[in-house]
């Protein structure tokens, strides 16, 4: 593995555990198929959550965050319906689309975001 996929990685280390603090079950990690990947898919409760994580070691770069725009949130509607597709169907508490940004500074501990419904 490279070191931006050993970054990647541990961002969505970093990402599931949050999830999970936050009381959420992870369910599935890294799920593909040829229209892309999930990079977590969690259960919050009744609800399915399908989160994209973006990891950024600097902040002179784009914040991690800003990130997903409308193509990717596109993609990740699309990768979420054949998820579920492939899966049953939606469960009863609906559907979300969660984003975590983490940002690794080169000092002090990583710093995550976690927003909530964001397509």
């Amino acid at each position: 593995m490279n070191a931006r996929g050993a970054l990647g990685r541990y961002g969505e280390d970093l990402a599931a555990r949050l999830l999970a603090e936050a009381g959420m079950a992870v369910i599935e990690r890294n799920w593909r198929c040829r229209a892309g990947e999930i990079d977590i898919v969690a259960r919050d409760g009744d609800a399915l959550v399908f989160c994209e994580v973006k990891t950024r070691r600097s902040p002179g770069f784009e914040h991690p965050m800003a990130a997903v725009g409308p193509v990717k949130a596109d993609r990740l509607r699309r990768l979420a319906e054949i998820w579920l597709d492939r899966h049953g169907g939606p469960p009863p508490g609906g559907v979300r689309i969660d984003l975590v940004g983490v940002l690794v500074p080169r000092r002090g501990a990583p710093v995550t975001e976690h927003a909530r419904g964001v397509s």
